[in-house]
């Protein structure tokens, strides 16, 4: 159809229009849906495994099965995030449908047992390889397949989190690090909205962590305590880069992959019993409600970094970004004993910062503050947030993102 707008033709393709709007509307009702049942289901396991100490015992014969099933079912799943980014960046072939349901009962059987993951991942590769499937109906060219990857990484972290303006950035940076392909933002938009929605129709509700006290002028020394705190969390994030290859590097000396979870899953059991404590397992939601109300122990953010990329390292199943929320909250609620700024704006700083330099993801964690905190902390959220990513390395937790502002920036340094 064509309109005439100042003796100009505009044409608009109503069939192109209808196929992606289709499309994002679909795929976000079925993300959000199967996000929906994911989220109801770990928090029914957690709550089974917290009125069930002694089911941790069998975290070694679950990481057995998970990885059974991968070897069955799932060899190219087993990537999780980076295949979502290598088939973005280098298109080959469409992302196997199987692995989400794979990954959704790994993470169950994860959380079950006791391993300590989060739950992004999950979301994530449940939206790309749900997304992807539109490939079989519609005749997507090599760019629109690139924005349906986009679109379903998007629908994932919305509704896992409640936050549709973050996901919608962060489907899009997560991607190609300081390259955003805006053509892509309209069609991210509408689709997390919608996984949003469907998740709310569920009636799930999201965490919520309020700063109870009030947020601090923006004076230039409290924008140089901020400067401070961002270049911690970024360092804190860089740690955690670092031990998570580190673990790798050491289980992929065990030549099984079979024998990775079980041995992994024996260690992190006489972990969790040396320890006498069961609160750096799972997702850590208790501890990072309580990092917001008063000062963490100086500890608890290792013991959970070590932790979490220890089970991931092993083979278990889960994403990375609710422990580095957990790892960001309970460091900046630590380090207000020392930086004079409110313990709940540090928690929040943490909260996203050290998330924003491990994923190199800035701006969506940036807006991830906004959606969460409201408006008054953002500007300090902003500066540890840009901080943490520059002083994170030069690399973060998905090895597959290439290119970018910092990858320039460190090359110039020789870093």
């Amino acid at each position: 159809m064509t309109f005439k707008i100042s003796n100009q033709p505009i044409r608009i393709n109503f069939h192109f229009f209808f196929k992606w709007f289709t499309a994002c509307c679909t795929i976000g009702f079925v993300v959000g849906s199967i996000c929906a049942f994911f989220l109801f289901s770990l928090n029914w396991v957690t709550s089974y495994r917290e009125t069930h100490s002694w089911i941790i015992y069998g975290l070694p014969l679950a990481g057995l099965i998970i990885a059974l099933c991968y070897q069955r079912w799932g060899t190219p799943s087993s990537k999780g995030n980076n295949l979502l980014i290598e088939e973005y960046l280098h298109p080959q072939r469409r992302i196997p449908l199987v692995m989400a349901p794979l990954v959704l009962f790994g993470t169950l059987l994860t959380h079950l047992f006791g391993g300590s993951a989060g739950r992004e991942g999950t979301a994530v590769q449940i939206g790309g390889a749900v997304s992807d499937q539109l490939n079989r109906w519609f005749n997507f060219d090599k760019t629109e397949r690139r924005i349906l990857i986009s679109i379903g990484i998007t629908a994932g972290f919305a509704a896992v989190f409640g936050t549709p303006l973050a996901g919608t950035v962060f489907g899009l940076e997560v991607l190609l690090i300081g390259k955003k392909r805006y053509f892509g933002i309209l069609p991210c938009l509408i689709t997390a909205y919608m996984a949003n929605l469907s998740c709310q129709l569920w009636n799930i509700p999201h965490t919520h962590y309020p700063i109870h006290e009030s947020i601090p002028a923006l004076s230039l020394s409290n924008i140089g305590f901020s400067l401070v705190a961002g270049i911690l969390f970024g360092a804190i994030a860089w740690l955690f880069t670092f031990t998570g290859d580190f673990f790798n590097a050491q289980f992929k000396k065990i030549k099984s992959p079979l024998l990775r979870p079980v041995i992994g899953g024996i260690i992190i059991v006489i972990t969790v019993v040396l320890l006498k404590s069961t609160k750096y397992i799972g997702l850590g939601i208790p501890m990072i409600q309580e990092a917001f109300n008063a000062p963490s122990d100086n500890y608890d953010f290792l013991l959970k970094l070590v932790l979490t990329t220890f089970t991931l390292s092993a083979g278990f199943k889960g994403g990375e970004v609710t422990p580095l929320f957990f790892i960001g909250a309970t460091f900046g609620s630590a380090l207000s004993t020392i930086i004079p700024l409110p313990l709940g704006l540090l928690a929040a700083m943490g909260f996203v910062a050290v998330f924003s330099g491990a994923t190199n993801t800035p701006l969506a964690c940036i807006i991830m503050g906004y959606e969460l905190f409201g408006f008054q902390p953002v500007v300090f959220i902003a500066i540890a947030c840009i901080a943490a990513f520059l002083f994170s390395g030069k690399k973060g937790i998905y090895i597959a993102q290439k290119g970018g502002i910092k990858e320039k920036l460190y090359r110039k340094l020789n870093l």
